[in-house]
């Protein structure tokens, strides 16, 4: 029996779904592109390209306050993207949805607006080894910058928390637990719910590092009962400096802006300043308005094929992929926690990580090598790097077939 043989009619409509993607089909280096660095920045469907560019043919101006026709097009077309990723991550309200220029900027955003004025020395910030640089490096600076403690919950071999660990470590002096859902270097799914109540029943605030999972799974921010979400339009399809900060409102009302300037501003005068009601406090100057539209026009796409369906589909190629590289004399994983979305770090063999990538891309398979902006994972296994696959709802059974052709020709050229 074929793969398409086995396939549900759901998991069908995603794997069909490859030809919406345009910088797929092409070849490099003579060999069809095979891409598996969505980790990274995902490609983007033709739905997010035409989007843009219509509204830069026809809608282009500036949002909110203009009287004029073409500023009330690009206002509609902003702020229904905004409605649009409310609905997605199902926020109660638009006034719970920031956009701001990616993860990064969401998690600085708290750090420096919800944390900062609460901080002080005694009191501690709680993240885990598993996490990105964007959800390390903010809690540091605000540290330094209060006298508060950044503590580090621990991690096992196989990449995943150690939660009793975990758990010890939310004690009353903990202000905040950044966590991601999924980690980017190695794939681990946290029982991200779970987390999120035994912080709650500590009277603890929990921000989640979403960039690496609204891409891939359904994502309901009032089931999480999250007080911060944060994610990134690259990851999700869309375009490049893009993201959403979801905050539960009381939250969010009561921190102070983060930066000053256009738009979020009521009243101004040499005396003092009125700040600009939510979520507009928190989004200063100009906005990236063909970047929003897009955003959202990527939101709308994933709704349409059905979050459900992309997890099912991206399943069956996680399992797939693991199954057939682990058939490849000397391969190593690195991260084999019970719970992974479609990540699959490795080493091959004595061959660095960056030499092997570029054996791949030489065969028009592209994967993303080094220490992921995640160096304490990689000091942890005691790796300076890793090959790393990632999936995505594009990719399908002959890719992966192709990344095993790539890695066993590595293994003949360093023989």
């Amino acid at each position: 029996m074929t793969h398409a043989q086995q396939l549900t009619d759901a998991q069908s409509i995603v794997a069909a779904c490859r030809a919406d993607f345009p910088a797929l089909d092409q070849d490099v280096n003579g060999h069809r592109l095979v891409y598996l660095d969505s980790a990274a920045s995902a490609q983007q469907p033709s739905a997010v390209i035409d989007a843009i560019a219509r509204y830069e043919r026809h809608d282009h101006a500036n949002v909110h306050r203009g009287v004029h026709t073409l500023s009330h097009r690009a206002t509609d077309a902003y702020e229904g993207a905004r409605e649009t990723l409310r609905a997605f991550i199902n926020a109660a309200s638009t006034t719970e949805v920031v956009f701001t220029s990616g993860t990064t900027e969401s998690i600085n955003l708290v750090a420096q607006s919800f944390c900062r004025p609460k901080l002080g020395p005694g009191d501690r910030v709680l993240i885990t080894h598993l996490e990105h640089h964007a959800n390390i490096v903010p809690w540091q600076m605000v540290c330094e910058q209060t006298g508060a403690e950044l503590v580090v919950a621990p991690i096992n071999e196989r990449g995943e928390l150690e939660l009793d660990a975990l758990f010890a470590l939310m004690d009353e002096t903990v202000r905040l637990l950044a966590i991601s859902h999924v980690s980017n270097a190695l794939g681990t799914i946290n029982p991200i719910k779970d987390i999120i109540a035994e912080a709650h029943s500590r009277d603890i605030p929990v921000l989640v590092d979403g960039a690496q999972g609204v891409p891939h799974m359904k994502v309901d921010v009032r089931d999480l009962d999250c007080d911060f979400y944060a994610f990134s339009g690259h990851k999700m399809f869309g375009p490049t400096g893009t993201g959403v900060l979801y905050g539960k409102e009381t939250l969010l009302d009561a921190m102070p802006p983060y930066q000053g300037g256009g738009d979020m501003i009521l009243e101004v005068s040499f005396s003092g300043t009125t700040f600009n009601e939510l979520p507009y406090k928190f989004e200063a100057g100009t906005p990236n308005i063909s970047g929003v539209v897009g955003f959202g026009a990527a939101a709308k796409y994933l709704e349409d094929l059905g979050m459900h369906n992309v997890e099912s589909w991206e399943h069956e190629l996680s399992k797939y992929m693991t199954q057939q590289l682990s058939e490849i004399e000397d391969i190593r994983f690195i991260g084999t926690a019970a719970h992974k979305a479609g990540v699959q770090s490795f080493l091959l063999g004595d061959i660095h990580p960056h030499d092997l990538g570029t054996i791949l891309d030489h065969q028009g398979v592209a994967i993303r090598t080094g220490h992921h902006c995640a160096m304490p994972v990689m000091e942890f296994f005691d790796v300076p790097g890793t090959a790393r696959a990632s999936l995505a709802l594009y990719n399908n059974f002959d890719d992966i077939d192709r990344l095993v052709a790539a890695l066993e020709k590595a293994r003949e050229i360093f023989a």
